[in-house]
């Protein structure tokens, strides 16, 4: 248990990025270095400026720090890359996250069949209807729906699966402490105490913009394949497709109306090659 404790202690701290976490377990696998050595004994071995080797000595040492993480083992499951839990696809992704924080039913993240369905903020009156055409098939057939909680075509994902029997996952960019958006609490509740809420940053952690971008990776990389439902050119949706396609995990796209500006990301990807979809049979039978 050493070393997940001080893995979780080094991943709350502001000035540990994953790939200087990476740095640290190749060198010294239970991190004690890290953790129980002066910042002058190991500053070298990692190349960085002594100054940020301190900063990261002082947070590891704090009580609040130890305390903070006893709260959160508390009140959530924190499953780290080495868990028998942790999921195995996850592994396989360019840049798979070292710890996850989840609270709800952590077997999801095994569920025989997972797909991430995403799409813009702000969708057009095609694009529910659309998804309760597509999507409710394929929750009578246990296909588990990951999605990353945003206002709009996420939410409309999380509760088409919620009331209708299914199963979904949310991945946030923020601390299970710090949910964004806020704009619906209750769907955030329900998902936390009857479905799965996971996020790789430790819960006080409050959301940034470049969170997003990061967070999509764990939508994509959890799914076998990914569905677009409607999304901008220059969209977060648009970044969420650039990383399945990296992952080698297969996309399909919802076509829309002609001129609609919330179609062309999905007329784009298509074009490139996306599957198209029109029944859920598209997806079931790829």
């Amino acid at each position: 248990m050493d070393d997940k404790w001080n893995l979780l202690l080094l991943q709350s701290s502001p000035n540990v990025t994953r790939n200087l976490l990476r740095k640290m377990i190749a060198r010294d696998p239970d991190l004690t270095t890290y953790t129980h050595l002066p910042p002058e004994r190991w500053y070298l071995q990692l190349n960085i400026p002594l100054e940020r080797a301190r900063k990261i000595s002082r947070h590891v040492s704090l009580p609040h720090t130890s305390k903070s993480i006893e709260k959160a083992l508390n009140r959530y499951h924190a499953i780290i890359i080495s868990d028998t839990i942790y999921p195995e696809q996850l592994k396989c992704i360019p840049d798979p996250p070292l710890v996850l924080y989840a609270s709800g039913d952590t077997a999801l993240l095994g569920h025989k069949r997972s797909i991430s369905v995403i799409g813009t903020r702000k969708p057009s009156s095609y694009a529910l209807p659309a998804m309760k055409k597509v999507l409710l098939p394929l929750i009578r057939e246990d296909v588990c729906f990951v999605s990353g909680m945003a206002a709009g075509v996420d939410q409309y994902a999380h509760r088409l699966a919620l009331r209708n029997g299914g199963r979904t996952v949310a991945v946030l960019g923020s601390g299970l402490d710090n949910v964004y958006p806020v704009n619906d609490l209750a769907l955030y509740k329900e998902l936390m105490n009857k479905e799965l809420v996971i996020t790789e940053y430790a819960p006080h952690v409050t959301p940034r913009k470049f969170h997003f971008p990061e967070r999509n990776r764990i939508i994509s990389g959890l799914s076998e394949a990914t569905v677009v439902v409607e999304a901008r050119l220059k969209s977060g949706t648009m970044i969420t497709v650039d990383q399945a396609l990296e992952q080698g995990k297969d996309v399909y796209a919802f076509p829309g109306p002609v001129g609609s500006k919330t179609s062309e990301g999905c007329h784009a990807i298509i074009d490139q090659g996306a599957k198209i979809v029109h029944t859920h049979r598209d997806i079931l039978n790829r």
